[in-house]
C-alpha cells in the first residue's frame, strides 16, 4: 500500500455502502446481460443508466488504484445509430482501461441488485487490495445523444456516495479524443503535455499546426462532415484559434434535431457505403476534381476522407491511406533528421487493413505488424517501435512517439539547416497529433499538414497505390459468440468446419481473401472480402456470408 492511500483520512466504509446501495435503487438493472467490449458497454441508451452507475463505482477504485491519478469516463456510442449510447473508461495516461479490468466492469454491471453490487464492489476492493477510503479522481464526459444528459446523472449519483474523497471534473459535452486529452494532461504532473482543458487541447494542436504549415498557407477550403455529432462543436472551437490558415466547410451539424446522428453519413456510412454522403453530393463542394473532403463519425474519433476523380467517380481515402500518407511522410522526416539509426517507424494495422496497402508500405521498407482489431490491441503493439503508426481501415488512429524518441530529437544537434527543420518537424508533429487515441481533428491537421508539405491533392495521395475490391458486410445472427478466431482474428476456430468451407469459397477467385469475426460493438458478425476484381470480390463476399448463415443457423437451438 502507498504511502499517499494508508494516509487518506478515515471513512466509515459502512455509511459509504449504505449511500452506494441507496443510490442504486434508483437505477435497476434491466434483464440484459452486458459485457465490457473493445467500445465499453455498448447497447441501446435506455438499458444503461444502471450500467453507467456501476462504471462510476469501478472509476473510482480504478483512481485509487493509482493512487488518486484522474480516471476517465466517456458517455458516447461513437458510430453507432442514435438510439444507441455507451460509455467507456480511460486510463491515466489517457489510453484505453486496462485489459484485465474490463471483466471487473462486466461483474459489477451485471449485479442484478443494489445488495449484490455493494458485495461485489467490497470483494473487488478486497482482492485488489485497495483503500476504499483513499482520494480519487474522475474526469468525464459525454457526446450530443439524447440519452446522455440522463446517463451523466447516473455517474454523478454513484459518484456522489463517495462525499468530499472523489474530486471530480465534468468537462462537458466534447469529443472522445478531447476527454482522453484531459485524463492524460490532468495527470502530467510535469505540465508539459499541455493544459487539461478543451481549451488547452484547442490551443496546443493549433499552434502545432501553424508552425508545421509555416508560409504554406491558407490552404484550400475543406469540407468536412461532422456526422451531426460533436465534431461539430470541436471543429467550430478550433477554427477560432487558426483563423483563415484552413478554412472549413462544415457539414452535416444538426445537434438538435431528432435521428440524424450518423444517419446516412459520417466515417462509417462513407467507408461502409463506399459513397458519398447524400449530403455531401448534394452539396456540390467536391464536383471540382481538385477537392476533396473528410467525414468524422459521431463522437470524432475516426476520420475518412474522398473526392471524386474527375469530378465524378468516388475515390476513398480511408485509414488504410492515411496510415501510409503519415508513415512514409514520417520516416522521410527521420531521414533527414539523420536518425534512422536510432528511430524506427513501424506500421500497425489489422486484418481488415486492404492487402495493396500491407504491400506498398513494406516495399518501402518500413515493418508492418498485424493484430487483433480493436484499438487497445493496435496501441499495444505500435508501443514496440520508437514511433508507431496504427490506424484500422475505417479510419481510427494515431501515431505514437516515445519517450526516448522525443528525448532524441531534443538532444541531437544539427549540423545542417535541413536537418534542423526535419528535427523540428517531428517534434511539432508529436504535438500535433493526439497520442493517446485515434482523433479525427487531430489526424485531419496530420493528413493537411502531409499534403501542404508534399504539395499533393487528393488524386496524387491516391496514386500511390491501387485498393484492392473489398466488401464489408454486416451478417446478423442468432448468437455472435459461437464465432471464435485465432491469427489476429484472421482464422475462425468456431463454429467447427467453416473455416475450411470459407478457405475453399476464397480459392475460386484470384487473389481473394476474406475472414469472418464478431463484433465488438453490435449484435452481428462482419464479413469482409477483398479480390482482383469487384465481380469477384461480390461472389467471394456473398458466398462467405452464405456460408456464415448457415453456420450460426446450425448452431442455433431448435425448438
Amino acid at each position: 500500500m502507498s504511502s499517499s492511500a494508508a494516509a487518506a483520512p478515515p471513512v466509515d466504509h459502512t455509511q459509504l455502502f449504505d449511500r452506494i446501495a441507496a443510490a442504486a435503487k434508483n437505477y435497476p438493472k434491466p434483464d440484459v446481460t452486458f459485457g465490457y467490449g473493445t467500445a465499453g458497454f455498448r447497447t441501446l441508451g435506455k438499458r444503461l443508466p444502471s450500467v453507467i452507475f456501476s462504471v462510476g463505482l469501478l472509476a473510482v477504485l480504478r483512481s485509487q488504484r493509482f493512487n488518486g491519478k484522474a480516471i476517465g469516463v466517456m458517455v458516447t456510442a461513437s458510430h453507432n445509430p442514435e438510439a444507441d449510447n455507451g460509455v467507456k473508461l480511460v486510463d491515466p495516461a489517457g489510453e484505453m482501461l486496462e485489459q484485465s479490468w474490463e471483466a471487473y466492469a462486466t461483474t459489477l454491471a451485471n449485479c442484478a441488485s443494489p445488495a449484490e453490487l455493494v458485495a461485489a464492489y467490497k470483494q473487488l476492493a478486497e482482492q485488489l487490495h485497495i483503500n476504499i477510503g483513499a482520494p480519487a479522481s474522475v474526469v468525464y464526459a459525454a457526446d450530443t445523444r439524447p440519452s446522455s444528459p440522463e446517463l451523466i446523472k447516473a455517474l454523478e449519483a454513484a459518484l456522489a456516495a463517495f462525499g468530499d474523497h472523489v474530486k471530480t471534473n465534468n468537462i462537458g459535452v466534447t469529443t472522445t479524443p478531447i476527454l482522453h486529452y484531459v485524463v492524460k494532461a490532468t495527470n502530467d504532473t510535469s505540465g508539459e503535455y499541455g493544459e487539461p482543458t478543451i481549451e488547452g487541447y484547442q490551443k496546443k494542436t493549433a499552434a502545432a499546426f501553424k508552425a508545421l504549415i509555416g508560409n504554406r498557407g491558407p490552404l484550400k477550403p475543406l469540407p468536412v462532415d461532422c456526422a451531426n455529432g460533436v465534431g461539430a462543436l470541436s471543429l467550430a472551437d478550433f477554427s477560432k484559434h487558426i483563423g483563415d490558415l484552413l478554412p472549413f466547410r462544415p457539414l452535416n451539424t444538426e445537434l438538435n434535431k431528432e435521428g440524424v446522428l450518423n444517419y446516412q453519413c459520417g466515417a462509417d456510412y462513407v467507408k461502409t457505403k463506399q459513397q458519398l454522403p447524400p449530403s455531401v453530393a448534394e452539396s456540390g463542394l467536391l464536383n471540382h476534381p481538385d477537392n476533396r473532403g473528410a467525414s468524422f463519425d459521431g463522437d470524432a474519433d475516426r476520420l475518412i476522407y474522398y473526392y471524386l476523380k474527375g469530378g465524378k467517380s468516388f475515390r476513398l481515402l480511408d485509414g488504410d491511406k492515411i496510415a501510409v500518407l503519415a508513415a512514409l511522410f514520417i520516416g522521410d522526416l527521420v531521414t533527414r533528421a539523420k536518425l534512422t539509426d536510432k528511430i524506427q517507424v513501424g506500421v500497425v494495422q489489422t486484418a481488415y487493413a486492404n492487402g495493396s496497402s500491407t504491400k506498398f508500405i513494406k516495399s518501402r521498407n518500413i515493418p508492418v505488424t498485424c493484430t487483433a482489431t480493436g484499438v487497445k490491441h493496435l496501441h499495444h503493439a505500435a508501443l514496440n517501435y520508437d514511433i508507431g503508426v496504427y490506424f484500422e481501415a475505417n479510419g481510427h488512429g494515431t501515431v505514437l512517439f516515445s519517450d526516448d524518441t522525443i528525448a532524441t530529437l531534443k538532444k541531437t544537434e544539427p549540423e545542417s539547416p535541413d536537418q534542423d527543420r526535419a528535427i523540428k518537424h517531428l517534434l511539432a508533429l508529436s504535438q500535433l497529433i493526439n497520442q493517446a487515441v485515434g482523433d479525427a481533428l487531430s489526424d485531419l491537421l496530420l493528413v493537411e499538414v502531409v499534403l501542404a508539405h508534399r504539395g499533393w491533392s487528393a488524386e496524387e495521395w491516391d496514386a500511390g497505390y491501387e485498393d484492392l475490391p473489398n466488401r464489408l458486410v454486416k451478417v446478423e445472427v442468432p448468437d455472435r459468440h459461437i464465432f471464435h478466431t485465432t491469427d489476429a482474428e484472421r482464422k475462425l476456430t468456431s463454429p467447427a468446419g467453416l473455416q475450411a468451407r470459407i478457405d475453399e469459397a476464397v480459392l475460386k477467385v484470384e487473389q481473394g481473401r476474406s475472414f469472418v469475426r464478431p463484433s465488438g460493438t453490435e449484435d452481428c458478425v462482419r464479413v469482409y472480402a477483398e479480390a482482383a476484381t469487384s465481380s469477384a470480390v461480390d461472389t467471394l463476399a456473398a458466398a462467405v456470408t452464405d456460408l456464415v448463415k448457415t453456420a450460426a443457423a446450425e448452431a442455433a437451438p431448435h425448438p
